[in-house]
């Protein structure tokens, strides 16, 4: 698979980080949102290991990007982006979080209980099973299992979404397989606590966009981001679930703070 896609002009000096892991392609519309005032890289995830994506997302910058760039991540893609900017400070020039996880195991409790509360007791059953099936190496056909987990998701994180046709042309499929090898690692920074001992070591500004409708806990973001990472700005949407992008009462003001803040690059 291509792990770059590009849109605008150079100088590509910011880069959308999308989430999943495995679901690459999902903030391309925010790329092309962009696309008229920035140069935009829209890396495509492929390693199938922690420490590979960030080497994978390092040397897509390094070869295509005007460093430093501002990193926007989404979701995975913010932790990630996170874990790069403290892994290599001189690439980063900004890191702008859209829609994080949690930064520690605390707050994973009220993630689940809030997903599951919005579905009902037929879909909560599935739910839990797919979480289940995809942790299990036994597992077989794990993008359909992901995909399905992605529908019940949607459900769940979305405020009030507006049905846009052109996403789904934009996913390049979801990578069961590579949910499976990230997330395991991923989730052992955090629950180590070492996820949120990187903040110490980024030296670039840091700002996280949170919806308020958001099942990630927008305290589980906000408290220990703000405590540790030095130059820290938190802003909640109202009326705004976990993409801004596709909620109706606040994809233009997470546009308007998104493109502020690039502005201020200039």
């Amino acid at each position: 698979m291509k792990n770059l896609r590009t849109y605008g002009r150079p100088p590509f000096d910011v880069a959308v980080v999308h989430g999943g892991p495995g679901a690459a392609g999902e903030m391309a519309p925010v790329a092309r949102a962009l696309a008229s005032g920035w140069g935009v890289l829209e890396p495509l995830q492929t390693a199938t290991s922690l420490h590979g994506q960030v080497e994978e997302l390092r040397r897509v910058l390094e070869k295509n990007g005007d460093l430093p760039v501002t990193l926007i991540g989404f979701s995975w893609g913010a932790w990630l982006s996170f874990i790069a900017a403290a892994t290599y400070p001189a690439i980063v020039k900004k890191l702008i979080l859209v829609g994080s996880g949690p930064y520690e195991e605390k707050y994973v409790v009220r993630l689940q209980e809030t997903r599951l509360n919005r579905l009902s007791e037929e879909e909560r059953t599935e739910f839990e099973s797919i979480l289940r099936a995809l942790g299990d190496p036994t597992t077989g056909d794990k993008d359909a299992l992901l995909k399905r987990l992605g529908a019940l998701a949607s459900k769940t994180d979305a405020y009030d979404p507006i049905a846009d046709e052109s996403e789904e042309s934009d996913s390049v499929g979801v990578q069961g397989d590579i949910f499976e090898s990230v997330w395991k690692d991923a989730a052992e920074l955090r629950r180590s606590g070492e996820l949120l001992e990187l903040g110490k070591r980024i030296r670039c500004p840091v700002m996280a966009i949170h919806g308020d409708y958001d099942p990630h806990p927008a305290e589980g973001v906000q408290k220990p981001l703000s405590a540790i990472v030095e130059r820290f700005r938190f802003v909640l949407l109202e009326n705004c679930g976990h993409s801004p992008w596709i909620e109706r009462q606040a994809r233009d003001p997470f546009y308007r703070i998104l493109q502020e803040e690039l502005r201020q690059d200039i």
